[in-house]
């Protein structure tokens, strides 16, 4: 089975009820029928981490190949960047939530009703081929696989949580958050004078 790629026919309006556009194809894989063995439903290969420039598309598109409403999308906030609240998408708002205790190297999209989609998050600056390969290995039979797994075949990156938690931890001390791992002055002593 290929990844599907899709893109988007209609502009984006102010109007809920449009379809949103990208101007590129959109780079997703996606299983026809979801398979609770795997961890992950598909792969999608965004080209930014902009999310509210992203999800629009990636909403559009999941709606049309699975004949279902995304109700909810849930991601890792340390991940993405400009993150709405509600993204417009055909005759509704969805809810964006974003959390810190997900998997960062994913992202599930909730329905009324039916199990959610899980897709694997391929990094914007990936090198097509290796994108391209991990968007076909997540329509194969990946069951019993972990995440790692996953990217291990893909020739991707293991582990983009340190990435977050490091960056976190940056924007912490650039705020004047923690002090440790700071160098200390050492503390020098006062000569005294014997009276």
């Amino acid at each position: 089975m290929t990844p599907t790629i899709l893109s988007q026919a209609a502009p984006l309006s102010s109007a809920s009820s449009a379809i949103p556009r990208v101007d590129s194809a959109l780079r997703l894989s996606l299983r026809p029928a979801p398979n609770r063995l795997t961890v992950v439903d598909g792969a999608w290969w965004p080209f930014s981490s902009d999310a509210a420039a992203e999800l629009p598309g990636l909403i559009a598109a999941v709606d049309r190949l699975l004949d279902r409403v995304t109700l909810r999308v849930g991601l890792h906030g340390d991940v993405w960047q400009n993150i709405p609240r509600r993204i417009p998408a055909r005759g509704r708002q969805v809810r964006v939530g974003w959390f810190r205790h997900s998997d960062p190297r994913v992202i599930t999209l909730s329905f009324g009703t039916g199990e959610p989609v899980v897709l694997l998050i391929v990094p914007s600056g990936t090198a097509a081929g290796a994108a391209e390969a991990t968007l076909k290995l997540t329509t194969q039979d990946i069951a019993g696989l972990s995440i790692d797994a996953i990217l291990t075949l893909a020739q991707l990156p293991a582990d983009r949580a340190p990435r977050a938690a490091a960056d976190n931890s940056a924007r912490w001390e650039n705020e004047g958050g923690s002090v440790t791992g700071r160098a200390t002055q050492p503390s020098v002593e006062r000569p005294t004078t014997s009276p």
